[in-house]
């Protein structure tokens, strides 16, 4: 087991640093010009080009990066957003009401996919598994950022039940959780419909297998056997489909950070990119990175400890 979290483990650091390495030369390739703030004292500006060898070839630029993170952790300063701090510590700033709308949403859709998906696969070819099968449909088709419009416009301007927009002067969990709900609930949809999906299909073909059946002959009811052999063996395909569903969240929350103007890491992104502030717009990108390839080892990890087999498998190779 440790030589297969191991094996996991240097994947994914190999997999970052490659991240790492595309993300710094296509975000350099771009025009120096980028670089160039005019409200920055020239001195300035030419100590700042010194220090980070903007003026030196791409392979000399790239060898002093990756220098400074592995040894200072230093990803550089940002020279339009925030001119002159340390886009690590912009990053950390931000990262607050990301987490939140991104991971409270998952937490909330993962019992809630469970809960559709096995209504629906008991319930099977019903008026109850007709309307969860087109809702289902109808949250994986549409994009969250719509939701969020539509969130948006009947819940703040029709009906002002919610705040428009997100209020950074909440103090509160439970005034910021306010202004939020919103976002989360938009970006909660998607998810909580596709885990419904997986869950009925599998539910449903293993409530007709055989093994359940000899259960039920060995003197377990109905419900004991779904609960302790036909649910448990319908979750083991689904935790693949979390890595999808988060990086599903983080994507869709760059827009809706935008539209409901959270102070988080999507909004700082686009920000970054429009402006050119190139250290930042690569550190932004590396942090989604981080998250999504964490994820993967999580998941495939759990995978592991769920199913014997891949770890013994992965053992061998």
């Amino acid at each position: 087991m440790l030589k297969y979290i191991l094996s996991r483990i240097g994947a994914m650091l190999l997999t970052l640093f490659l991240i790492m390495s595309l993300a710094f030369m296509v975000v350099r390739l771009m025009p120096l010009s980028l670089f160039e703030n005019p409200e920055t004292d020239p001195e300035i500006q030419r100590k700042l080009e010194d220090k980070y060898h903007l003026n030196d070839p791409i392979p000399v630029q790239y060898f002093y990066f990756m220098k400074d993170i592995i040894t200072d952790l230093n990803f550089g300063i940002s020279v339009k957003i925030r001119p002159g701090l340390d886009v690590f510590n912009i990053l950390i700033s931000r990262l607050p009401p990301t987490i939140l709308i991104n991971f409270i949403s998952l937490f909330i859709s993962i019992p809630l996919g469970l809960i559709f998906g096995t209504i629906a696969a008991l319930n099977r070819n019903t008026w109850i598994d007709h309307v969860i099968s087109v809702l289902v449909i109808i949250f994986i088709s549409v994009p969250s950022f719509i939701f969020g419009a539509v969130l948006q416009y009947t819940l703040t301007f029709a009906w002002p039940v919610f705040p428009t927009l997100y209020d950074s002067q909440a103090v509160t969990f439970a005034q910021k959780m306010h202004s939020l709900f919103l976002p989360i609930v938009a970006l909660s949809l998607n998810p909580t419909a596709t885990i419904a999906r997986y869950l009925r299909g599998e539910l449903i073909e293993n409530i007709s297998s055989e093994y359940l059946l000899l259960a039920r002959t060995k003197g377990l009811t109905k419900a004991q056997a779904i609960v302790r052999h036909a649910f448990r063996n319908s979750l083991i395909p689904i935790s693949n489909t979390l890595i999808s569903m988060i990086t599903g969240i983080m994507g869709g929350s760059l827009v809706i950070e935008k539209m409901f103007a959270i102070p988080g890491e999507g909004g700082l992104l686009v920000k970054s990119i429009f402006a050119g502030d190139h250290f930042l717009t690569v550190a932004v990108l590396i942090f989604y990175s981080a998250v999504s390839l964490v994820t993967i080892l999580i998941v495939d990890l759990s995978y592991g400890i769920i199913d014997p087999r891949v770890r013994v498998g992965g053992g061998k190779a």
